[in-house]
């Protein structure tokens, strides 16, 4: 089961995300997309961390922001 984080700390992460890392968020979802299916949130953080060498915390908000839009989407 994905780790929940509060609204604050998720929101503060993905800030900081383009400083630390170069790229915007949007950049990183469209890698997530793009990238391999995997289907556990913990074989996606650590596919990130290991092929684009995010810190732990970077990738996971990377993964729960993704999920949280492609469940959105199934909402409409």
């Amino acid at each position: 089961m994905p780790p929940v984080f509060s609204e604050e700390t998720h929101r503060n992460l993905l800030a900081r995300i383009p400083h630390c890392t170069g790229r915007e968020v949007s950049e990183w979802l469209r890698t997530v997309k793009d990238g391999p299916a995997f289907f556990r949130f913990d074989e996606k953080v650590s596919w990130l961390r290991s092929e684009h060498d995010l810190a732990h915390g970077h990738a996971k908000a990377i993964i729960h922001e993704y999920d949280l839009r492609r469940a959105a989407r199934k909402l409409r």
